[in-house]
């Protein structure tokens, strides 16, 4: 049951514009990746987007092919917004996406027009929903035209399934150039999500000066690099993180290098130095970097979301803390 009354609820988060566009995202989202699948237990999920709720995060984000199996987070989102969050609709932002692998054939991957139409369809069907707030295309396709994929976003846009779009996963200049088409067309590009994090900083070479000179926005995806930005990886690799699950391809045993947990322990140090802890620290330096208007967090338990919003009582760095930790990860 939500229960903390609406003029509390946005004390705890501070709310960021993306680019120049109307759309204001709370500095932390929580996103569906993991732990909301068919495999994962019903109740623990209701009470995490709750409690994620009620402590201000107004931005769920999901995909077509969340999970496992692929589709069933978006079903067990539309349960528990059909029991918990319908009054609640214009206070939230909901988005999903499309590019990955959804079913068989020549029409359920990548970015054509048909695939990303039939694709919305059936997400929106999944979760009950009219439309939804933010719809990205997942990947960039090599094979169709990037005027198609976006025409799709456009399409989508005029159709009224969703109200802004953006994209997933494209250098900068894919990037410039999808901005550029989409201009064309009358849709605005508002957002676009990235991998980022102190151990991924792949956004800092292009992406992020593109979205600034554009007016656009960047969400920031693994900004805890899927655990190892916490104290979960500092003495080895427990049995329930997310390294020792066999679905979860993205991270392994290899990932997790000596030279990585050095840097790590060292990012440790300097966190209890600020008084508090790596992941909460890893989450506050992604928002110091130019277009980042949020960090997307994912979490397995209510506790984790309580502790990465605490991680706002301290969001500002030193320059000699920076400083710091551009020599860490040197």
């Amino acid at each position: 049951m939500v229960y903390i009354a609406n003029e509390q609820r946005y004390e705890s988060i501070p709310y960021h514009r993306c680019g120049n566009s109307g759309l204001k995202l709370p500095a932390i989202s929580l996103g569906l990746w993991n732990n909301f699948g068919g495999e994962d237990v019903f109740e623990n999920q209701r009470r995490m987007l709750q409690r994620a709720f009620d402590l201000g995060i107004t931005h769920f984000d999901l995909a077509n092919n969340y999970g496992p199996p692929p589709g069933s987070a978006e079903e067990n989102f539309g349960q528990i917004l059909k029991k918990d969050f319908l009054p609640y609709r214009d206070e939230l932002i909901i988005s999903t996406k499309a590019g990955f692998g959804m079913w068989p054939g020549p029409y359920g991957d990548w970015g054509s027009k048909k695939y990303l139409v039939a694709s919305l369809d059936q997400s929106l069907k999944r979760m009950g929903l009219d439309y939804v707030d933010i719809f990205y295309h997942h990947r960039p396709d090599p094979e169709t035209p990037l005027e198609e994929t976006m025409a799709a976003l456009d399409l989508i846009v005029q159709q009224g399934k969703a109200l802004y779009v953006g994209i997933s996963n494209y250098n900068a200049e894919q990037t410039k150039k999808a901005i550029g088409i989409l201009k064309e067309q009358g849709t605005p590009f508002v957002i676009h999500q990235a991998a980022y994090s102190m151990l991924n900083r792949w956004v800092e070479d292009g992406l992020t000066d593109v979205l600034e000179k554009e007016g656009a926005g960047c969400i920031a995806f693994v900004p805890l690099a899927q655990g190892l930005l916490t104290n979960k990886y500092l003495n080895g690799i427990p049995s329930d993180s997310r390294a020792a699950k066999d679905y979860i391809p993205f991270l392994s045993e290899k990932d997790i290098s000596d030279d990585v947990i050095n840097k790590v322990q060292q990012l440790n140090e300097l966190a209890n130095e600020r008084g508090q802890s790596l992941a909460q620290m890893a989450l506050m330096w992604v928002l110091q970097e130019k277009s980042v208007v949020s960090a997307l967090i994912g979490a397995s338990k209510v506790e984790q979301i309580e502790e990465n919003v605490k991680a706002l009582d301290h969001s500002s760095f030193t320059q000699e803390e920076l400083t710091k930790i551009n020599q860490i990860l040197k």
